[in-house]
């Protein structure tokens, strides 16, 4: 999977109370929690996100609690991916549980600038700075983990792995 969009540079422990804040957490609706995204740190996130946009940070981002609502949030808002110096484990976790590509690259993380146009490829964790024409390299996803990426979500690689078994199987 690859992505090409604008940097949105951010710093480091940004929590999942950031990225969501809790009083929205009252719904699951991808659209409503899209509209609330970042929206305490950075009142005009909705203005500069475009589709595609990456989210560059610092150390420890997803930090807090462990909603699953920040990545829905983020993938919903039209984020394409995230680079970050590091992630709370949680938020990793919940963001390939829900298939938004994710990459730790520090190097990365400390040499991108808000703005800057990033090709990223989740496949072989190829980062370029276009704007500042620098290549990282971030350690890419096993197979397995970039399958579960690609098609959406861990349910939705469920699903299709369901449907594979089940058209191998001979009819009764």
């Amino acid at each position: 999977m690859k992505i090409k969009g604008p940097a949105l540079k951010y710093g480091d422990n940004i929590d999942t109370d950031a990225i969501i804040p809790a009083r929205y957490l009252n719904t699951s609706d991808p659209e409503e929690l899209a509209r609330h995204c970042m929206e305490d740190i950075d009142p005009a996130f909705p203005e500069r996100v475009k589709m595609g946009s990456i989210i560059v940070a610092g150390e420890n981002f997803g930090s807090g609690s462990s909603r699953e609502h920040a990545p829905i949030a983020l993938q919903a808002r039209g984020i394409g991916g995230v680079v970050a110096a590091s992630f709370a484990r949680i938020f990793f976790r919940n963001a390939v549980n829900v298939g938004l590509p994710i990459l730790e690259c520090r190097e990365a993380a400390e040499g991108t600038r808000d703005g800057d146009v990033l090709d990223i490829d989740f496949g072989s964790g190829v980062i370029r700075n276009l704007s500042r024409k620098r290549v990282h390299q971030a350690q890419a996803f096993p197979p397995f983990v970039r399958d579960i990426i690609r098609a959406g979500g861990l349910i939705e690689a469920v699903k299709k792995k369901m449907n594979r078994q089940n058209l191998r199987r001979p009819a009764s």
